[in-house]
């Protein structure tokens, strides 16, 4: 998005994320919230970035979309009961607390803006590895002017 010339449709960013626009407009939905975009309706219409990218760290995005787990495993409670169970739940919980307040420190100190650069690095060296957003103009976007979908 902060490269494309005009908003960016959901079904475009859809395309290129490879899921459906619905998922897509719930996502903005949050970031609009947030203040990191805003919408235009109609024809020529579709998503902007509201704010620079350096301002926007991965933890706001993470916040903004409603701060869901972060981590797959935690404490186990499938039989409450269980003095077993309930001494590794102890003694994990510092563990598992420690580690997410390290992920989002760590989520709090990359910007966007560091992304999109890494993103040009990879790009220069020639890994091609990700989906174009369309840019409307029935290009495909591939050549080296191309404008990803970031």
């Amino acid at each position: 998005m902060a490269e494309m010339e005009g908003p960016a449709t959901s079904e475009a960013m859809a395309q290129a994320m490879q899921t459906n626009p619905v998922v897509v407009r719930r996502l903005m939905a949050g970031l609009r919230y947030a203040g990191f975009v805003t919408s235009a309706k109609g024809h020529g219409g579709g998503w902007v970035l509201s704010c620079p990218l350096q301002d926007i760290t991965l933890r706001d995005i993470y916040e903004a979309l409603g701060a869901p787990t972060l981590l797959a495993v935690g404490n186990r409670v499938e039989s409450p009961g269980c003095i077993v169970e309930q001494a590794v739940n102890r003694a994990l919980t510092d563990a598992y607390q420690a580690a997410e307040e390290a992920l989002l420190a760590r989520l709090g100190e990359v910007t966007l803006a560091q992304l999109l650069a890494e993103f040009h690095e990879r790009m220069v060296a020639g890994c091609h590895g990700h989906k174009e957003i369309s840019h409307g103009d029935g290009s495909s976007g591939n050549d080296n002017d191309s404008h990803p979908g970031v």
